[in-house]
């Protein structure tokens, strides 16, 4: 199965079209191009499928408006990071999957459908490209996101496909895109391709890991796809989620809103006593494809709400953050947390600098026998010697306590 990538936000063009599929499929594909299910069934190639068998299936029963069925199809999607890759995250070695950068200059062939959603969800539309030419900007938009949902529809919406009949020429394939390095090596050792391949972070890996210790790291990336047992949302104590990780929360998980709110209304959230939301339901089957089919989903997905000021309009509490992680440190045994992902708490829009903040966060997590990641700050470069165990960890380091690369 593939996806696509859509340029800058400014431009909604499509830049690139990518097919996802599994490494050891690569060589054939080089060779013959990507064909549609229906092709490779047809030809008895062997081709080992990165997806459940089951879906595959319940595809080949819909049609398009030309009465053919999806599998004479090869199918791409308009943007990368979408509740299918997602999906493969959860089940599949990344190390054993790659996605394949397609020309966009399959846009321009007559014979392609495009599609407003997942083309196998009901509520998805499947027009031929000489009728979606108008539509197409407006497609490309609702793609256009780092995140998605099911109760507003997104979820859908950008897994939307642009289908191509039989077969996308090899000399399509301009790049290729691995998850580690491991196969990027492989590719290059066992086939002869020409165009362009890379290790990318699109397949919801954080971009930089550094280990402190064996239970404490800082990563760049997006917290809410770690897929840890407890993310830490920062908020303030006046019920409203305004920017940042809490407009995120709020608007990707409404029931963590909900939940945050009556918090607020109760007392039961305050500076320096982080308010626990132990959720039943993992954020995987909200993130996946087809989540039914999972086989490696989390079994829940909490959320520890974490006062860093008082109100929405004043700046971080650094105090305050600190109580809280004192009350974190004390309580998270008992309150049952396995993981933790959190955020530079106050860091970003709450005012206070990474060079303060840093020190005092690892001093208290790294006690904690538990995984744990801090995911950096993304509104400012924070100098390389203020990441280092030496300027984080100083008793750690001075006492010789740790040795970890």
């Amino acid at each position: 199965m593939a996806v696509a990538r859509n340029t800058t936000r400014k431009s909604r063009h499509v830049r690139e079209l990518f097919y996802i599929t599994h490494i050891d499929n690569i060589p054939s594909i080089l060779k013959r191009g990507i064909y549609s299910h229906a092709r490779i069934h047809a030809e008895g190639i062997k081709f080992k499928h990165v997806y459940n068998e089951e879906i595959i299936q319940k595809r080949k029963e819909i049609e398009t408006p030309n009465g053919r069925s999806l599998w004479n199809f090869a199918n791409l999607y308009f943007n990368a990071r979408n509740p299918m890759l997602y999906k493969l995250k959860c089940d599949s070695l990344l190390e054993d999957i790659a996605i394949l950068g397609i020309s966009q200059e399959i846009l321009n062939r007559p014979d392609i459908y495009v599609t407003t959603g997942n083309a196998a969800h009901s509520q998805s539309e499947i027009l031929p490209i000489t009728n979606a030419r108008k539509t197409l900007p407006q497609i490309i938009k609702e793609t256009d996101r780092e995140y998605w949902g099911e109760a507003d529809g997104s979820k859908r919406k950008i897994m939307a496909e642009c289908l191509v009949p039989d077969l996308v020429p090899p000399d399509q394939i301009k790049s290729i895109y691995v998850a580690t390095y491991e196969p990027l090596y492989k590719i290059k050792e066992t086939t002869q391709f020409n165009g362009f391949i890379r290790q990318s972070d699109m397949f919801f890996q954080p971009s930089k890991k550094i280990d402190l210790t064996p239970h404490l790291s800082l990563l760049e990336g997006d917290m809410f796809f770690s897929r840890m047992q407890t993310l830490t949302v920062s908020v303030n104590v006046v019920g409203i989620m305004g920017k940042g990780v809490a407009s995120r929360a709020k608007y990707q998980f409404p029931d963590v809103y909900v939940q945050y709110q009556d918090a607020c209304r109760k007392g039961q959230l305050k500076m320096g006593k982080p308010y626990l939301y132990k959720r039943e339901s993992s954020a995987d089957y909200e993130l996946a494809d087809e989540p039914t089919t999972l086989t490696k989903a989390n079994a829940e997905t909490w959320f520890l709400l974490f006062a860093t000021k008082r109100h929405w309009r004043e700046p971080a509490d650094i105090e305050g953050i600190e109580e809280g992680l004192q009350w974190l440190s004390e309580n998270y045994k008992k309150e049952g947390i396995k993981e933790l992902a959190l955020p530079a708490l106050g860091c970003g829009l709450g005012g206070l600098n990474w060079k303060d903040m840093g020190p005092l966060l690892c001093k208290y997590l790294s006690t904690l026998d538990i995984p744990i990641a801090i995911y950096l700050p993304v509104e400012r470069e924070i100098p390389e010697e203020q990441l280092t165990k030496e300027y984080l960890l100083p008793h750690h380091s001075r006492n010789r306590l740790t040795t970890y690369s």
